[in-house]
């Protein structure tokens, strides 16, 4: 599912409610300022065999676009779920919606003028609630040179301080994030549907302006992490725990000669 585009056709084939994509064989680009056959450029689409996902663009929706300032991104909501499935997961193993739990969910607040919302405030969520808690930043992640290590140039760590989004003072704490139990739900089906065994997945969802679509998952992150949302550390704990044990066991019998598959 790290290949985006298994990953939609998947989720065409299954029911989910993936981000929708274009038919059309390609796209053309033509640069504005050369001429003579040079400047342009082919993208061949995947549904064509190609390497490129050409897709219409997605709009905020309307309650989305109120905490955000003027020419902000599509800025989505990332959901983390774990899978208990993945625990001695065997090959025909038939999983439940149970055995996935949803841990937390962040809203990654775009910044005006800004590309995508990799450049954001993230707010978190109350994962039971659905409201809007008060949120942080992880610019200084990517922060790049050995002087950055140096005392007094990139923080640490961040804390969670903002209410407000910075570009135009929106009030963004204590907002509830509508139908927010059925984006859990969304999320957690998908996991169950798509890819069951792998133990931790982060997905990127969209409550878009486009009234067919309202909610949809724009992508499946397979190396993800929580972007600084709260979570429930026991649940959370207990199934690390009950994985490592699974491996432990996996890696004794395997060294021991044994087929073990329980």
């Amino acid at each position: 599912m790290e290949n985006k585009w298994t990953f939609l056709e998947e989720g065409d084939k299954r029911g989910v409610p993936v981000s929708p994509f274009l038919s059309t064989s390609g796209i053309v680009v033509k640069h504005r300022n050369e001429e003579g056959g040079m400047g342009i450029f082919f993208y061949k689409n995947a549904t064509a065999g190609g390497d490129w996902i050409i897709q219409e663009r997605i709009e905020n929706s309307e309650w989305v676009s109120s905490l955000l300032p003027e020419k902000a991104p599509l800025s989505t909501f990332r959901v983390i779920t774990q899978s208990r499935a993945s625990i001695d997961w065997t090959e025909g193993k038939e999983p439940k919606l149970d055995d996935i739990d949803a841990l937390s969910c962040v809203f990654r607040a775009g910044r005006a003028g800004a590309a995508t919302d990799h450049d954001s405030i993230l707010f978190d969520i109350d994962p039971k609630t659905g409201i809007l808690l008060k949120g942080t930043t992880n610019a200084h992640w990517y922060r790049l040179g050995l002087h950055e290590a140096l005392p007094g140039m990139c923080p640490w760590r961040s804390t969670h301080h903002a209410t407000h989004h910075p570009d135009g003072d929106i009030l963004v704490e204590g907002n509830q994030v509508p139908d927010f139990k059925n984006i859990l739900t969304l999320v957690e089906t998908s996991h169950m549907k798509l890819c069951p065994d792998v133990p931790l997945v982060g997905w990127d969802v969209v409550l878009s302006a486009d009234k067919s679509l309202p909610v949809c998952l724009l992508e499946v992150n397979l190396s993800c992490n929580f972007f600084r949302g709260s979570f429930d550390k026991g649940l959370y704990l207990d199934f690390m725990d009950d994985s490592f044990r699974a491996l432990h066991r996996k890696m004794i019998s395997r060294e021991s000669g044994n087929d073990d598959k329980k």
